[in-house]
């Protein structure tokens, strides 16, 4: 009896955390969330695939939600970067003094092999722009209950036509998302963890990312110091600054 009565406790929260929330609003206040005025984070990102292990470290920089510079500091890797303004991505390579700005397919390729691909750092646009949103439900995601949010693009020019979200009820932070292509096919799974509470909000300090069409490869990225709404050059995120 005692079970049947838990189970039901657990039915009727569920169905009033439905009932108190539409997929808009939900989406809305996750994207509030996430999104700073601007941040300064330092981490370090690990790929593990069939060669083995690699970790690389990195700083990015990030104004609102369309402008972002990533700046790679491991000996190998150090001086390359990344810049996003808007739907533009430019490289820098510090060796060939070089910057290339991505086009077509490009877009598509790995971020130092990674499970990441430059297509996944494009914004400019809310999701509530980009995509029709929908309430599937509840489910509970690492013991906490989630909203369940399916995603179907508006546009056809989209990296990933159809996503779902799982959406932490308390903490307004995704904790899985899955990305699929137009057909159904599972193409990128996202795990996210080491919630922490920064400027009053909660951001996810640690994020595994796997690509469904490689074998035996994921990327984490972890967060090891993250500053919100700091004053920030605005000539970081131009093409002047970004072959310094």
């Amino acid at each position: 009896m005692r079970k049947l009565l838990t189970i039901a406790a657990l039915l009727t929260v569920s169905a009033l955390l439905v009932a108190g929330q539409t997929a808009e609003e939900i989406v809305g206040r996750l994207q509030a969330n996430q999104v700073f005025r601007t941040s300064r984070i330092q981490g370090v990102m690990t790929l593990t695939d069939r060669f083995g292990t690699k970790e690389t470290r990195f700083v990015s920089y990030s104004r609102g939600d369309a402008e972002a510079l990533i700046e790679f500091t491991s000996p190998e890797e150090k001086g390359q970067k990344i810049l996003r303004t808007k739907d533009e991505i430019y490289l820098f390579y510090p060796d060939a003094e070089e910057v290339i700005r991505l086009q077509g397919a490009a877009f598509r390729d790995a971020v130092l092999g990674s499970d990441m691909s430059y297509e996944d750092l494009t914004g400019g646009k809310t999701p509530l722009e980009t995509y029709r949103v929908s309430l599937e439900g509840t489910e509970t995601v690492d013991g906490a209950e989630c909203y369940r949010i399916r995603m179907e693009a508006k546009a056809r020019n989209v990296a990933y036509p159809v996503q779902v979200a799982w959406v932490d009820a308390k903490l307004w932070s995704a904790r899985r998302m899955q990305q699929y292509s137009l057909a159904g096919r599972l193409l990128k799974e996202i795990s996210l963890g080491g919630f922490q509470t920064v400027a009053g909000r909660t951001v996810a300090t640690r994020m595994v990312l796997e690509d469904k069409l490689k074998k035996n490869s994921r990327t984490e990225f972890v967060v090891e110091r993250i500053e919100v709404d700091i004053p920030l050059d605005s000539k970081l995120f131009t093409l002047e600054h970004l072959s310094w």
